[in-house]
């Protein structure tokens, strides 16, 4: 498996989630603190994370792709490990509601030996941000 894509459908505005998207004090809420953030092809950013052992990660992410209220990209790595991989989040509008494909690309792999690190481990916690975190943060729905 090299790429994990989750598809969710709000009862919300495009505006609404890309703000989810690209704002600090959103993502913030919902994502991780990232303090700043720009969605700006070339921006930089990092965050905290932790894998199922509780061992803490630094994210280092930059953005490689922005269309505004359609598509965010960008590259993700860990500080200290090899591989690296690439988030896409993309918007569309349709009755009212919109719809967000996520897809995290594997384009190098994360070491084999870390079982925090095993790429199967994406498709739980990104449909867990999506499905219920993030749609619980836009809509107030429980999944």
């Amino acid at each position: 498996m090299n790429s994990v894509i989750v598809k969710e459908t709000f009862n919300a505005s495009m505006e609404k989630v890309w703000e989810a998207l690209t704002d600090p004090s959103k993502l913030k809420e919902w994502y991780f603190d990232i303090g700043e953030f720009r969605a700006e092809v070339g921006f930089e950013f990092t965050f905290m994370g932790q894998g199922t052992s509780g061992t803490p990660y630094k994210h280092l992410c930059q953005v490689t792709e922005v269309i505004p209220l359609k598509k965010l990209q960008y590259s993700w790595k860990y500080e200290g490990y090899p591989g690296n991989s690439l988030v896409t989040f993309e918007l569309y509008e349709e009755d009212k509601q919109t719809h967000l494909t996520l897809t995290h690309l594997l384009l190098e792999p994360f070491p084999l030996d870390n079982p925090d690190l095993k790429f199967e481990n994406f498709h739980e916690g990104w449909s867990q941000l999506i499905k219920q975190i993030l749609r619980k943060f836009l809509t107030g729905e429980e999944v």
